[in-house]
């Protein structure tokens, strides 16, 4: 692949075909996404392929969403230094704490820990009892 394409360690291109109904609208629509991967063919047949591309949208809805609508990070007023970065990091430790304790759905995890200032703490192992 990479006598054909400038892209470095290219060694597969892939298409994903997917067929899409709103749940809500029952609208529907049909795209065609492309990829680009390092892999082999030997180390990354179609399955595995498409395997990697939905673990993508994992992280996107496990990680993104959940920053996106439950911290409303995209109304953040912060813009200076380095105040974006480290709020996105402090909402991500939150986030992975709550994760690694067990929960599932974390805004009612937030409501928990805010009803009691020693619930982080217990989390991440600086108070007792």
């Amino acid at each position: 692949m990479n006598d054909y394409l400038e892209f470095p360690y290219v060694r597969q291109v892939y298409c994903v075909q997917r067929d899409i109904t709103q749940m809500v609208s029952g609208e529907f629509r049909s795209e065609t996404v492309y990829g680009v991967t390092s892999l082999s063919s030997p180390k990354a047949d179609p399955a595995t392929l498409l395997s990697h591309n939905r673990h993508h949208w994992s992280i996107e809805n496990c990680s993104h969403y959940v920053r996106d609508v439950t911290f409303d990070e995209d109304r953040c007023r912060i813009r200076t230094a380095a105040g974006a970065r480290v709020m996105a990091t402090l909402r991500n430790l939150a986030i992975s704490l709550l994760r690694l304790a067990g929960t599932r759905y974390i805004p009612p995890a937030l409501r928990f820990c805010s009803n009691d200032r020693g619930r982080p703490l217990r989390l991440i192992g600086l108070a007792t009892a």
